[in-house]
């Protein structure tokens, strides 16, 4: 027998708004990311049966809460598996994988809570271990993805393609990304970062801004701590844009 709700109407229209939340902050908070995609079409396909839903609520028989808390369930796993993929391996999205979880939480304990009282207290016991195991891995999601998460390789993986596109400044332009693409941890990107604004800025004529990146890129161990191809692709793709405006930048040696 499932637990009685006072009202399974405004539960339901309340499911309703917390799923058209999720799919908004994500949309909303991709355009944050180096790579909104994945966000962003996860944001969308909640969205999506968020609708669909919605527009059953005028049938005969809408959705019952069971049923949605069955789609948070299996949406939210769906996500929580990607999301942690990106998060973990690809390095690309920290916004599915804690957003996917709150779902999923929310879905697996709605369900426990409709069939508690069919449970034998063994079974009651197991659900209420789930719950916790639950609480401390979205707990960690949300502290590891939201609060402190960081794409460095992704922002500066970002930065050459908007290079590579001709895009040098504006928002998610090469500056900007390459500005994000440095972090305490990953000591390697650091000069990579660097030596890239510093062309960048050569190849716009602000030398001012130019030196200051110099003297960062100097401190990580000059030129010499990034790979010849990287800086040959950076003074390609500039050359590419325009090859009279490239001439400000530094002769290139020909690896031995």
């Amino acid at each position: 027998m499932a637990v009685p709700f006072s009202d399974e109407a405004s539960l339901r229209w309340s499911l309703i708004g917390f799923e058209f939340l999720i799919g908004i902050a994500l949309v909303y908070n991709s355009k944050n990311q180096p790579f909104p995609r994945p966000s962003a079409r996860f944001g969308w396909l909640v969205i999506l049966l968020t609708s669909l839903v919605l527009i059953g609520q005028a049938a005969p028989k809408p959705m019952t809460v069971f049923a949605h808390f069955v789609m948070l369930s299996g949406v939210g796993g769906f996500g929580l598996v990607a999301g942690v993929y990106q998060l973990a391996q690809t390095q690309r999205d920290v916004l599915v994988a804690p957003y996917a979880g709150l779902m999923f939480c929310v879905g697996v304990v709605g369900l426990m809570v409709q069939t508690w009282e069919d449970l034998s207290t063994l079974e009651q016991w197991a659900a209420f271990l789930t719950i916790v195991v639950l609480g401390g891995g979205e707990t960690w999601l949300i502290f590891r993805g939201l609060l402190i998460g960081k794409l460095p390789q992704a922002w500066s993986q970002a930065g050459m393609i908007a290079l590579l596109q001709g895009r040098l400044t504006g928002r998610n332009g090469a500056i900007e990304c390459f500005e994000k693409g440095w972090d305490a941890d990953e000591e390697h990107l650091n000069p990579m970062a660097y030596v890239a604004l510093h062309r960048i800025h050569l190849f716009l004529g602000q030398n001012d801004e130019a030196n200051l990146w110099r003297e960062n890129l100097d401190r990580e161990g000059g030129e010499a701590a990034v790979a010849y191809e990287y800086i040959r692709a950076i003074h390609d793709a500039l050359s590419d844009l325009d090859a009279q405006a490239a001439e400000r930048l530094p002769r290139l040696e020909e690896e031995e």
